[in-house]
C-alpha cells in the first residue's frame, strides 16, 4: 500500500534522528511523505535540515519568546489540527519524547489517525526524570501503532507495560545511522586547532532538572579538573538558556582553558565528539552516540533511559556531585585501562541500519519477532 507519511520534529535531536528515515525514504524513490516541522527549536533545528538537505512542507513556527510547557503544547495542538484534517495522513511518525512528540501523538490520537513512534521504550520510570520527557514517552506508548524499539531491553519494557509484541520492533537508533552522514575524515575546526596537543573533554549541560544547584556542582567540578590538570582543555557548546549561560559564566569566566562557544550544527558536534578525549554530558543522544566513536562518556544524571550503556560499559552513570564527577573523571584521565575498557566497548545502540529497518516495517510490512 502507497501510504502517505507524514514526519514531524520539532527540536534538534529529533531532526538528527529523523532525517536519516527521510533519506532512506528519497533513496527508495519513495514520494508519498512530507515532513512538517513545529519549531519547537529554529536556528538549531535548521542548521541540521540544512545538512540533509530537508525542507519541510510545513514550519508551525510555535517557539516564542520564554516558552513554556503550556505554550508549547497549545500551540502545536492548535496548529496541527488543519494539517491532519487537510493531508488526511494514513501514518504519522514521531521521535522519542519532545513536548512535539506528545502533542503531535495526542492530536493523532484525536483523529484516529496511527502513529509511529520512534526510538520507543525509553524508560526511568520516575515521570519527573527527565521532566517532562518520561511523561511524554510513556504517553505516546499509549497511542502508538508502531513501537520502533532501539533495543532488546527497550522492547522488554514495553511488553511490562501490556503493548501489544506484535506492535513492537526492534531496529537499533537512528542516531547512529546519522553518524554515516556527518563524521567527515577532513573535518578542521579553528577550536579543535585549539585544543590540539591537550585531551579535549566535550562538554554539554542544559537539563531542566539540573539548573540550580546541581549545574553548580557540575560546573564547579569541572573547574577543579582544569586546574588539577595541565593537559586538558574543555569546549562547552553553550545551551541557548540564558540561566544555564549566567552560571556558566560565572564559574568558567576567566579560564583559558575552558572555551564556551555557541551551539555547534550537527556536523561539527558529530565532529567534536570524534575528536574528543571523553564526554560528559546530562544529554540523551550523546550517550548513543559517543560510543559509537570510541569515546567514554561520563552522564551527569542521577538516572538514564539509556541503561543498555551503562550494561555494555561505555557509559558511567556519575550525577551531579562534585567529589564524584571529580573522581570518575579522574579515573579517565590517570587510568589507561579504565579508560581503554569503556572506549573498545561495542555500541549497544545499533549497526547504522535502523532507517533501513523501519521503512522495510512501514512499506514492505516486514515482521517482526
Amino acid at each position: 500500500m502507497d501510504k502517505k507519511i507524514m514526519i514531524v520534529f520539532g527540536t534538534r535531536p529529533e531532526a538528527i534522528k529523523m532525517c536519516p528515515i527521510i533519506n532512506e525514504l528519497r533513496s527508495r524513490n519513495y514520494k508519498n511523505f512530507f515532513v512538517c516541522a513545529t519549531g519547537q527549536h529554529l536556528e538549531m533545528l535548521d542548521q541540521v535540515l540544512e545538512v540533509f538537505g530537508v525542507v519541510p512542507k510545513y514550519n508551525l513556527q510555535i517557539m516564542t519568546e520564554n516558552q513554556t510547557l503550556f505554550t508549547i503544547t497549545t500551540s502545536i495542538l492548535q496548529k496541527i489540527e488543519k494539517i491532519l484534517i487537510d493531508e488526511k495522513p494514513d501514518l504519522v511518525l514521531v521521535h522519542g519524547d519532545t513536548s512535539t512528540t506528545f502533542v503531535t501523538s495526542l492530536a493523532c490520537y484525536y483523529m484516529q489517525i496511527p502513529v509511529g513512534h520512534v526510538e520507543a521504550g525509553l524508560r526511568t520510570n520516575d515521570i519527573y526524570s527527565p521532566y517532562p520527557e518520561e511523561f511524554n514517552r510513556e504517553a505516546v506508548s499509549l497511542i502508538a501503532k508502531y513501537n520502533f524499539a532501539p533495543t532488546k531491553l527497550a522492547r522488554e519494557n514495553l511488553i511490562k507495560e501490556g503493548k501489544d509484541p506484535h506492535s513492537i520492533y526492534i531496529t537499533g537508533n537512528t542516531a547512529i545511522d546519522a553518524l554515516q552522514t556527518t563524521i567527515k575524515s577532513d573535518f578542521v575546526n579553528e577550536e579543535l586547532e585549539w585544543a590540539k596537543g591537550s585531551r579535549m573533554i566535550l562538554v554539554t549541560a542544559h537539563r531542566r532538572e539540573n539548573i540550580g544547584q546541581p549545574m553548580e556542582n557540575i560546573f564547579s567540578a569541572i573547574k577543579e579538573l582544569v586546574e588539577l590538570y595541565p593537559d586538558i582543555k574543555v569546549i562547552y557548546p553553550i545551551h541557548k538558556n540564558p540561566i544555564v549561560r549566567e552560571i556558566a559564566k560565572k564559574h568558567f569566566s576567566g579560564l583559558d582553558r575552558v572555551h564556551l562557544i555557541e551551539p555547534l550544527n550537527v556536523v561539527e558536534f558529530h565532529n567534536f565528539i570524534s575528536k574528543s578525549y571523553f564526554v560528559m554530558t546530562d544529554s540523551g543522544g550523546i550517550q548513543e552516540e559517543a560510543p559509537s566513536l570510541g569515546k567514554p562518556v561520563l552522564v551527569l544524571r542521577d538516572v538514564t533511559e539509556r541503561p543498555e550503556g551503562i550494561e555494555a560499559g561505555t557509559l558511567k552513570l556519575v550525577g551531579t556531585d562534585k567529589e564524584t564527577i571529580i573522581k570518575e573523571a579522574s579515573l579517565l584521565l590517570d587510568n589507561s585501562d579504565e579508560y581503554l575498557k569503556m572506549s573498545l566497548k561495542s555500541n549497544p545502540y545499533g549497526d547504522g541500519k535502523a532507517s533501513k529497518r523501519i521503512v522495510d516495517i512501514l512499506l514492505i510490512g516486514e515482521t517482526n519477532e
